[in-house]
């Protein structure tokens, strides 16, 4: 079941240029920043509301960010869900026809898990689902 949408994810090419707009012309509250070396990026966390949103610098010109941006620029880069028992959601995406890129959960940022459903399944629009055992909801 989807409980909310837990974040999302805006890549951009420097968080250093970026989070200035968040923080002091929006004034939202930087929660934190961190690096996820499985995935070659730097993310920061800002609480807007209910949702977070989570800026992404890419770390290496090989990371899927990067190449996101190469491609389509800074932007949107997707729409993180919420989830209870991730592997559940996963399976039933499977089973309706709903491509995956992920077969299981892998460990995102914020140590949440996270599988990623494939734009050309969803109306170009990459979702992501996202559990957070045990972690802030």
């Amino acid at each position: 079941m989807i409980k909310k949408v837990d974040h999302i994810g805006i890549a951009v090419r420097s968080l250093d240029e970026a989070l200035p707009f968040y923080t002091e012309i929006l004034k939202l509250p930087l929660l934190g920043i961190e690096e996820v070396e499985s995935e070659k990026l730097k993310v920061a966390f800002l609480k807007a509301g209910e949702t977070k949103l989570e800026l992404l610098e890419p770390t290496s010109q090989e990371s899927a960010v990067a190449k996101f941006i190469e491609k389509r620029g800074e932007g949107l880069h997707h729409v993180a869900l919420g989830v209870d028992s991730i592997q559940e959601r996963i399976n039933e995406m499977k089973e309706k026809g709903i491509r995956m890129l992920q077969d299981s959960p892998k460990i995102g940022a914020g140590g949440a898990e996270v599988a990623f459903m494939h734009p050309k399944s969803t109306g170009s629009v990459l979702y992501e689902f996202c559990e957070k055992k045990g972690l802030e909801q």
